[in-house]
Parts: structure tokens; C-alpha cells; sequence
């Protein structure tokens, strides 16, 4: 009798499986080998990403391979070429399967790098892995060669020894790894999701301190939209000697490097600090993600305009659900808002662009320092921007609604259903939570490149705050119940009452 094959075996003989070794770790190369199997087409396109999600600009993957070799299922060489930087061409001969063997080299350590050495291997896939053209939609298994003794941190299923399985190339590139036999676990659960926190490097966490802190902001953010959008979560962090702060967004995990490893109160803040933004990315990017990103093309450039919204306001979260939960006291966060202040205020508070054109800049040098006063950053000036909206929804409402009802619409509305949604679809939204046209708010703070100084304090003095410099030209943040800060508002309000007769 003829068997007929599942629907789930029919996918499995279509399939992208990657080998991931290295025959000499400290000279940092990680070799792979990628077969792919139900192969029926005389030609077939081989691509490796142009760039990474969380980092909107061309990294051009494709300059660390030295190597690069195709062959058929029995080992014998196919022809092949290059039809652009990062795109091959090979002829398959009538084969079924294709495998592919290449290496990469690995030097640097950061939150979107990949790094193997003799204690550790460190895999962001979107560095490394090509897919088909064609097949990005179909199920891929890793299989890494590694010590028995090492432990696997990674957010996807492991189905058995140092084998892992993802449901398409979207969610293995989006699940970065580490592999080590000196990783610590530090794992907590809220509201029936498993957290871990992985940690690699030469530090003793405080194990109970942890628990407690991440369980707080972790179950404020999970209130906050009602539910969490997966059945776990891996804060995937690296503890260098040197300084460093990084952390990059995943699907059920998040990417963090920092240092030094002195297990100094900084260090800890600094942890706290990129775990809560980054968590917070899990609903904003991840799900709730630009229409012009869905689905990622890894071949070219994404533009879209609301980074701002992508990343400053989950920047103004960040912070925010820290001081909400009780983890952050009042001056600690106070002090996280002078220094945002401060990195706007200072730099380019004066700058010419927009937050929307910035947006759409990240692209060309979004990540540099760039020309002066050009552009501005869309996490700093975004986050502040995200919260004179906030502060504007609550003085209207009388706190009765703020920018977490926005958040959640947004939710409810693109995230959930996993749809996109554009400018327009954000605009509305606010409008709506707020119950007004929203105009001056969108042509003064996300299309214009005026100041914001102004239009901030009469937020903050709302919640008791004001803003100013010192003689330097630093910035400086008061509360109204001193002296200084009642003064500094007396003068301020005398000084503007064209602009807001109101106050």
C-alpha cells in the first residue's frame, strides 16, 4: 500500500538545514554548511542579508565570508556567480539537493555581531545564514557543533542535542544564541511566561536582586497592553571588561552586550535600563511593526517614517515602566530624564531635519555622527516627543486616559493581527485617544524641526517639573517644589503667555 504523506512531512522534505562549526576558534572563523533539500529548479538564488532588524542600515553581511563553495548531494562541485554583492546564481544539474559551504569571520562583539572562540559561540543567523529565493517561508533546523558540556541560550526550540528548529528563516534570523559552558540562568516567571536571564562573563549576579526587579517591570509592561505576545522570553546577555552598551530587539528575546564586568552599581542600572527598552520592543516593532516592513526584505533598504514611534517611544517606556513598577525610585528617574534631556538638548536641538525625515535617514547615516545640526536622533528627541503627547492626553483627560491607551489600540488594532500600520494609522489613533485633531502636535513636534523647549515645559510643569540651563549651556532639571524651580517657572510663564495663554 502507497503511504500517503502528511502535510507536515510534505514541508519537512522541503527544508533549509544549517551546520554550524569551527575547526579553529581562535582564528574567529564559524563555518557552515547549508543544505537544502526538495531542490526541482534548473537555477536557483542564493541570498545573505543585507542588513539586520534593529539596525536600519546596509552591514553588507557578505564582506566577512573568505570562502564560498556549492555543491550537489553527492559532493560533486555545481556552477555558480555572483549577481550582486551578496546574491549567488547556481546552475543545480538536475540535482534535488544543494549544499553550500562557507565560512565567516567573527572579530567583533556587539549586540549584532556574531564571535566564536574556545569558550563561546555567539550567533546573530542574520550575520551568516543565506536562504533560497523562493523558500524564506519555509521551516529551518540548525545542528551546532559544540562541546557536550556547553549550554544553548536561544529563543528557539531546541528539539534535541545541540539541534535547533525554527518555523521559517523570518523567526531564525530573529533568535540570536549563545552557546557556552559558563552561561548563568537566571529565570523568573509572570503571568505564566517563562523569563530567563542569560549571562555570559566574569560577573556573580546578584541572583534575587534580579528576580525581583525584572518580575516588576516585566509584569508593569505585560499590564500595561494585557497580555504578552509570547510563551516565553530570553534577555541573552554578554558582560565584557571593557565598557560597552548595546542591546538589540528579538522575537521572544533581546540581545544585550555592556560592560565593564565590575559589578558596580552602573552596570546593574545600565542592565535594568536596555532590559526594560528592549522588553518593551516585544509589542513595539516586533508586532506592532511598520506596514513598510511587513515582511522584512533583507535585500535593500526598508524606509519607513515612524522610527519615532518605533523607538522613541519605547525609549519613553523604557524609563517609565522602571519608575512605574517601583524598580526606579524618583530620583532615579529623574536623573534617566535629565540625561535624555541632556543628549537631545545638547546636540541637536537646533537640528534642521524633522523626526519623520530622520526617520526615513537612518538609512543614509543614521548611526554616525554626521554633518551638525542636520539631524536628530529618533530615540531622544522621539522620547520626548512621546511624552508631551502623553502629558498633552492627560491634562486634557485629567489623567483619565494617556499614551497607554494609544499603545494598546495600537495593539489591538496592527499588533495583534500582525498587520502594519502606517503614519496615517498612528496619527488617527492619537487623535482618538485624545478626542482632538492633534495638527499643532504633529506639525510642531514629529514634521517640523522647531525647538521643543517651549512647548516640553509647559508639560512638564504640568507634573511639577521644569527645564533649563545653566550657564555652560547644560541642561538642568527642577522640581517646582524648590526654590529655584518655583522661580524658574515664574519667569518662564511671564515670559510666554502669547504662546500658551493658559497657563
Amino acid at each position: 500500500m502507497l503511504a500517503v504523506q502528511s502535510p507536515y512531512l510534505y514541508l519537512l522534505s522541503r527544508i533549509m538545514h544549517y551546520t554550524l562549526s569551527s575547526a579553529h576558534p581562535d582564528a574567529h572563523y564559524i563555518d557552515i554548511e547549508c543544505r537544502l533539500t526538495g531542490v526541482s529548479q534548473p537555477e536557483l538564488e542564493l541570498q545573505l542579508p543585507a542588513w539586520r532588524p534593529g539596525r536600519y542600515e546596509l552591514q553588507n553581511f557578505a564582506k566577512n565570508i573568505q570562502r564560498f563553495e556549492i555543491f550537489d548531494g553527492n559532493g560533486q562541485p555545481l556552477p555558480f556567480h555572483k549577481l550582486t554583492k551578496d546574491r549567488w546564481r547556481v546552475q543545480t544539474n538536475g540535482a534535488s539537493d544543494i549544499v553550500i559551504r562557507y565560512n565567516y569571520y567573527t572579530s567583533i562583539i556587539n549586540a549584532g555581531t556574531s564571535y566564536v572562540s574556545e569558550e563561546m559561540l555567539y550567533v546573530n543567523f542574520i550575520n551568516l545564514c543565506l536562504y533560497a529565493e523562493g523558500r524564506i517561508d519555509e521551516p529551518c533546523t540548525v545542528k551546532l557543533d559544540i562541546p557536550d558540556n556547553w549550554t544553548i541560550a536561544c529563543g528557539l526550540r531546541q528539539v534535541g542535542p545541540g539541534e535547533l528548529q525554527a518555523s521559517d528563516f523570518y523567526e531564525l534570523v530573529d533568535c540570536p544564541l549563545i552557546a557556552s559552558p559558563d552561561l548563568q540562568d537566571i529565570a523568573y516567571e509572570v503571568d505564566g511566561i517563562d523569563f530567563h536571564v542569560w549571562i555570559q562573563g566574569n560577573i556573580k549576579p546578584d541572583q534575587e536582586r534580579i528576580i525581583a526587579d525584572f518580575s516588576r517591570f516585566s509584569k508593569a509592561q505585560i499590564q500595561l497592553f494585557g497580555e504578552f505576545p509570547e510563551k516565553d522570553y530570553h534577555f541573552l546577555t554578554i558582560v565584557l571588561p571593557t565598557a560597552f552598551y548595546h542591546g538589540v530587539e528579538h522575537r521572544n528575546s533581546t540581545m544585550l552586550v555592556l560592560g565593564p564586568d565590575d559589578e558596580g552599581e552602573g552596570l546593574y542600572q545600565d542592565l535594568l535600563g536596555v532590559s526594560s527598552h528592549e522588553l518593551f520592543h516585544a509589542w513595539n516593532i516586533i508586532r506592532i511593526r511598520p506596514k513598510e516592513m511587513l515582511p522584512y526584505d533583507f535585500t535593500r533598504e526598508n524606509y519607513f517614517p515612524t522610527c519615532f514611534v518605533a523607538e522613541g517611544v519605547t525609549t519613553y517606556y523604557g524609563d517609565l515602566m522602571l519608575r512605574r513598577s517601583g524598580v526606579f525610585d524618583e530620583a532615579a528617574y529623574l536623573k534617566e530624564l535629565q540625561v535624555l534631556f541632556k543628549r537631545h538638548f545638547e546636540v541637536s536641538g537646533r537640528a534642521f531635519q524633522s523626526l519623520v525625515d530622520s526617520s526615513f535617514d537612518l538609512w543614509l547615516d543614521g548611526y554616525e555622527k554626521g554633518v551638525p545640526d542636520r539631524k536628530v536622533s529618533v530615540y531622544q528627541k522621539g522620547a520626548i516627543a512621546a511624552m508631551i503627547l502623553d502629558l498633552h492626553i492627560r491634562q486634557q483627560t485629567n489623567h483619565a486616559r494617556s499614551l497607554d491607551d494609544v499603545m494598546r489600540l495600537m495593539w489591538e488594532r496592527f499588533g495583534k493581527p500582525f498587520v502594519g500600520y502606517t503614519l496615517d494609522d498612528y496619527r488617527s489613533v492619537t487623535e482618538e485617544v485624545a478626542g482632538e485633531p492633534l495638527d499643532w502636535y504633529y506639525e510642531h513636534c514629529i514634521f517640523g524641526n522647531q525647538p521643543l523647549e517651549d512647548l516640553l515645559n509647559q508639560y512638564l510643569i504640568f507634573v511639577g517639573l521644569y527645564m533649563d540651563y545653566d550657564e555652560n549651556g547644560g541642561v538642568v532639571l527642577h522640581k517646582l517644589d524648590d526654590e529655584t524651580g518655583q522661580m524658574q517657572r515664574e519667569n518662564w510663564c511671564a515670559s510666554t503667555p502669547a504662546l500658551y495663554p493658559g497657563l
